[in-house]
C-alpha cells in the first residue's frame, strides 16, 4: 500500500553514512515549505538552495562520505566548498524523490509531493517531541461530541473528528506504556549506575512523568468530563431521531450508503466510549511500571556508593565457600536479633505503593433565604449609617437653599440619615478625608450657649455660612431647591 504511493529510493538517503547531514538539510527545509506565510508552495530553486547552503553553515558540516551514485564518479571526494556540498545534496534529493522540479516559462521551482510533505511533517514532529496536553485533547472530544448532539444535521461531522482525537489519544497512552518498558529494560541491561541515573532524569522525569505522567495524576485532570462525556453518548445511542440526523449528514457530507453511513456512526460512537471506558486500567497498567522503575532506580541510588571494584566477585566466592560447608559448622546470626530480614522493622523495608486518595462527593450548600434577606437589611442599615462629603453637602444645601447662613436650631431631623449628618456637621473641621472636597465651601463658628435641634439634640449653637467663593455653586444649587 505504500510502494505505489512513495519513490523506492526515499528512504536511501537516511539511510547512509551521511544520513545526519541529510537529516539536518530536511529540517531546515521543513522550516522552508511548512512556514506558515507561504502562500505558492513553488518555491524558486535558488532559494532552496540558498536554504541548503545555510543549513551546511549553521551546522558545521565539513565531513562527507562518498556514495553510490552515476551522478559523482567523477566528482572529488570531499567536497571544495559550500556550494559543492549544497550541489551534491540537492542533487541527492531530487534523485531520491524528496523533491520536484517544474519549469515555469525561464525559471525552475522546487516543490514536494503530498505524501513527501506528510512524511517530512511527521519525522520533524517525531525529532522534536512536544508534550502532550490531554486537557486539550478530553475537551477537544467533549466539545466535538456536544456539537454533533447539539446540532447533528449541521455539525454532525464533528463527531468524526471526536473519534479520531480519542484513537490519537488512545495510541499515546499505549506509547507511554511501551515507553516505560523500553526505560525499564535498558535500565536491566546497564551496569553503570550513574547512566541509570542519568537517562531516569533525561527520559522519564523530564519527557514521560512531567509532560504525561503528571497531568494524568493531578486532581484537576483532564478526565473530570469523562462522565458527562459518557453518558451523552449512552443517551445518544438510544436516541433515535438525532441519530437518524447524523446518519444522514454523513450521507451528505462523506457521500456514503445508508448502511455504511449508519455503521460508521455507530463505529464512531462505540470508538469513543470503549477508550474512554478502559481508561482507568491503562493508568493501572502504566502505574505498575512506574512503580517498578523507580524502585529499580532507586534501589541503584541506594547501593551506588556501597560497591567497591571486585565485590561481586569477592561475594560470589563467599556465598560459594558458605555453601559447601554444613549447616551445623555456620556460625550463629546473632547481628539481625529477633527481627527477619526482610520485616516491617528491618533496616531495609520493600517500598509500598501510593494508594489514591477516596473520592469525596462535593455537596453545594444551600444558603436560607432568611439569612440572605438578613445579610442585605444589615448591608442597608451600614450604608444608611456611612457618611461621606456627598450626603453631608446635599443635608447642608437643603437647609442652605438660597439662603447664605442657617443656624443650629433652623436643622431638621426627619431620618436616621439626617440624624447622623446632622451629628457630623458640628464637627467638619476635623473629619478629614470624608468632607476634604466640600471644607473649603464653607465656614463653621460656633457660640458659647446651648440649643435643642428639633426635640432631639441638645448642643451649642452653631452657624454654617456659605463662602462667597463659588457663587456660580450657591444660584445654582438655590435654583434647584426652589425647583
Amino acid at each position: 500500500m505504500l510502494f505505489n504511493k512513495l519513490p523506492d529510493e526515499l528512504f536511501v538517503p537516511l539511510s547512509g553514512q551521511n544520513r545526519h547531514i541529510y537529516q539536518s538539510v530536511l529540517i531546515e527545509l521543513a522550516d522552508l515549505y511548512f512556514d506558515e506565510d507561504l502562500i505558492d508552495p513553488f518555491i524558486p530553486k535558488d532559494l532552496v538552495r540558498s536554504t541548503i547552503e545555510e543549513a551546511i553553515i549553521k551546522h558545521g558540516i565539513r565531513s562527507w562520505t562518498p556514495e553510490e551514485d552515476s551522478d559523482s564518479v567523477n566528482e572529488p571526494e570531499l567536497p571544495r566548498s559550500t556550494a559543492e556540498y549544497a550541489s551534491r545534496i540537492y542533487r541527492r534529493l531530487v534523485k531520491t524523490g524528496w523533491l520536484d522540479e517544474e519549469q515555469q516559462l525561464y525559471r525552475t521551482y522546487v516543490l514536494m509531493a503530498p505524501s513527501i510533505s506528510h512524511i517530512l511533517r511527521t519525522l520533524t514532529s517525531i525529532a522534536s517531541f512536544k508534550k502532550k496536553s490531554y486537557g486539550g485533547a478530553v475537551l477537544n472530544v467533549l466539545s466535538s461530541v456536544e456539537a454533533a448532539i447539539k446540532d447533528p444535521s449541521g455539525r454532525g461531522l464533528t463527531l468524526q473528528e471526536a473519534a479520531r482525537t480519542s484513537a490519537e489519544f488512545s495510541a499515546h497512552l499505549t506509547d507511554m506504556l511501551l515507553g516505560l518498558r523500553e526505560l525499564k529494560q535498558s535500565f536491566a541491561e546497564s551496569t553503570n549506575a550513574q547512566e541509570i541515573v542519568r537517562n531516569f532524569f533525561e527520559h522519564f522525569v523530564e519527557a514521560i512523568l512531567v509532560s504525561d505522567y503528571k497531568t494524568l495524576k493531578t486532581h484537576n485532570n483532564p478526565f473530570r468530563f469523562r462522565r458527562s462525556l459518557l453518558s451523552m453518548l449512552r443517551e445518544l445511542q438510544f436516541d433515535r431521531v438525532k441519530l437518524a440526523q447524523l446518519i444522514d449528514h454523513y450521507q451528505e457530507v462523506l457521500e456514503l450508503g445508508e448502511a455504511e453511513a449508519e455503521a460508521t456512526v455507530h463505529k464512531h460512537i462505540n470508538r469513543i466510549i470503549r477508550i474512554f471506558e478502559s481508561v482507568d486500567e491503562r493508568l493501572a497498567a502504566i502505574d505498575e511500571f512506574r512503580f517498578r522503575l523507580e524502585k529499580r532506580v532507586a534501589d541503584t541510588v541506594r547501593y551506588m556508593d556501597k560497591t567497591t571494584p571486585g565485590m561481586s566477585a569477592r561475594l560470589s566466592r563467599l556465598i560459594g565457600a558458605l555453601a559447601e560447608q554444613d549447616e551445623a559448622d555456620l556460625p550463629e546470626l546473632t547481628t539481625l536479633e529477633h527481627y527477619q530480614l526482610l520485616s516491617p522493622k528491618s533496616v531495609r523495608a520493600a517500598p509500598r505503593k501510593r494508594t489514591p486518595p477516596s473520592l469525596t462527593i462535593i455537596q453545594q450548600r444551600v444558603i436560607d433565604p432568611e439569612v440572605l434577606a438578613m445579610r442585605e437589611r444589615f448591608k442597608e442599615y451600614k450604608e444608611r449609617r456611612q457618611i461621606n462629603g456627598q450626603k453631608l453637602e446635599a443635608y447642608l444645601e437643603r437647609h442652605l437653599g438660597s439662603a447664605k447662613t442657617v443656624k443650629a436650631a433652623e436643622f431638621k431631623i426627619e431620618s436616621i440619615e439626617d440624624y447622623i449628618a446632622f451629628s457630623y456637621v458640628r464637627h467638619m473641621p476635623s473629619l478629614g478625608k470624608k468632607v476634604k472636597q466640600i471644607i473649603g465651601n464653607y465656614e463653621l463658628t460656633i457660640e458659647d450657649r446651648y440649643v435643642e435641634v428639633a426635640g432631639m439634640v441638645e448642643c451649642r449653637d452653631f452657624s454654617i455660612q456659605r463662602k462667597p467663593n463659588n457663587p456660580s455653586k450657591t444660584v445654582e444649587k438655590g435654583t434647584q431647591h426652589a425647583r
